[in-house]
């Protein structure tokens, strides 16, 4: 099993930036890609950014790019993702997930990853 722990969320005007970590802890070594999605009131959870931990390939989703950039420290277990340029339309929780299934290419759809953390709110004021 693998446990993961979302941190960093909070309330942040437009056009700022915000740091969310994830933390997995358990058979981590079993953990081949982790990503973020996340899901506004009304809405379906989507993708925003994944990352190979083997070699770091990464992939975003349009409605973010050039605004995020995620990254891991292997040493830690942990994964980051940081937002800049933040709109309203980036409220939302943002959930960290991990695919512990072999891939050589990075997952972007939800159900290819296996574990999931609690969520961590992000609101972005106008």
């Amino acid at each position: 099993q693998v446990q993961l722990v979302e941190s960093g969320g909070g309330l942040v005007q437009a056009g700022g930036s915000l740091r969310l970590s994830c933390a997995a802890s358990g058979r981590t070594r079993s953990i081949y890609a982790m990503g973020w999605f996340r899901q506004a009131p009304g809405k379906e959870r989507e993708f925003v950014a994944a990352i190979l931990l083997s070699d770091g390939s990464t992939s975003y989703a349009d409605s973010v790019k050039g605004r995020c950039a995620i990254s891991r420290d292997n040493a830690k277990n942990t994964v980051y993702l940081h937002l800049n340029s933040l709109k309203p339309e980036d409220t939302a929780v943002y959930y960290c997930a991990a695919d512990d299934g072999y891939t050589r290419m990075v997952p972007t759809t939800a159900y290819k990853y296996d574990y999931w953390g609690q969520g961590t709110q992000v609101t972005v004021s106008s």
